[in-house]
């Protein structure tokens, strides 16, 4: 069997097919929430500003709601289930995977880990994404959501796919030509993919704090070929030398950071990067960009999505914080993901 995209057995298969069609058939449950809203005479112009007090106009307005209880229910079995049906269907192939994992340990990349890291506050015992286990509680954690959940589910929810948009995202860099990239929170290496991909020429490095998602990045580059430096470091404090690479980039890692660790990683972006270089931090859309029934609904999925951060870092003008650390140039564009291009003086 093959490293990567592997083929499900059939229950695992048929268990991440039904977790996949339940979150589409939701939208129709949707639907059924906005016409009670709409009865109710809910509408954004009539929220309130503050965002907890819209969650209680809400609550209050449809709690008779069939449509607003499903749509709850439904939110938290999926929340609760995706992982431990992933890790079920990874365990039906695990023994057949194990040449390939193995022979993925030996090649051309270089995996740092930190034994003695102190994980910040903000990601320790965290279950993003509510994911059962956490993030490195599970010893393939990193390969369950590099190739089932984001291969075989994730990728279904997104129009057009979700790893078009690290490819879309990698591109907007605005030079043809890059020595040294780091990426930021690579995780199991998606982003750092689609980032050698667009600059096959370019020495490639990343950070994580998950050693789980690292070592799986590690084996993806192994099996392909790519001579990727992974370490397990926080994006703030990376422990670089200044001046180090002149290309910086993320995709979609803000919003599991709270607002003073994003502004310290946007100044050591800035630290590391050559005079003149460039950095490309994705994210999602902000509050500012949406209506107050369409932000309130973002809030929403991301609390029921296991995401402490997601609100305050979608509240933040990426484009001022970034020449408030000291960026000479910056702009911010598109809705999702949301991108921040911005450059280092010379």
């Amino acid at each position: 069997m093959k490293l990567q995209d592997p083929q499900l057995r059939q229950r695992g298969r048929t268990s991440i097919d039904f977790l996949a069609l339940t979150a589409g058939a939701s939208m129709r449950v949707r639907n059924a929430v906005d016409n009670d809203l709409a009865e109710r005479q809910l509408t954004a112009g009539s929220l309130p500003e503050d965002m907890d007090a819209r969650y209680a106009v809400v609550d209050s307005a449809l709690r008779d709601s069939r449509a607003y209880g499903t749509l709850n229910l439904l939110g938290d079995w999926h929340g609760r289930s995706h992982g431990k049906i992933s890790v079920e269907a990874f365990e039906d192939i695990a023994a057949e995977l194990n040449p390939a994992m193995e022979a993925a340990e030996s090649g051309p990349a270089r995996l740092t880990l930190n034994p003695d890291q102190v994980a910040p506050d903000y990601w320790e015992g965290v279950e993003f994404h509510r994911t059962a286990l956490a993030w490195d509680n599970y010893d393939n954690m990193g390969y369950v959501h590099g190739e089932i959940i984001h291969k075989k589910m994730v990728d279904r929810m997104y129009p057009g796919g979700i790893f078009k948009q690290r490819r879309t995202v990698a591109g907007m860099a605005p030079r043809d030509h890059y020595d040294h990239i780091l990426d930021m929170g690579c995780s199991s290496g998606h982003f750092t993919t689609a980032l050698t991909d667009a600059f096959p020429q370019a020495k490639i490095t990343g950070v994580d704090l998950s050693r789980r998602m690292l070592e799986h990045a590690w084996r993806t580059a192994n099996a392909n070929g790519w001579d990727w430096d992974l370490y397990q470091r926080p994006a703030e404090a990376t422990g670089f030398s200044d001046a180090s690479f002149n290309l910086v980039a993320s995709y979609i890692m803000l919003h599991e950071m709270p607002a003073d660790a994003i502004r310290a990683t946007f100044a050591e972006a800035l630290r590391l990067l050559w005079p003149g270089g460039d950095m490309v931090m994705s994210d999602v859309t902000r509050y500012a960009d949406l209506d107050r029934m369409s932000a309130w609904k973002a809030d929403r999925s991301a609390k029921f999505g296991g995401e402490p951060h997601w609100r305050e870092s979608a509240s933040l003008d990426l484009a001022s914080l970034a020449k408030d650390v000291g960026f000479a140039e910056a702009r911010a564009e598109g809705i999702y993901p949301h991108v921040l291009i911005a450059r280092k003086s010379t």
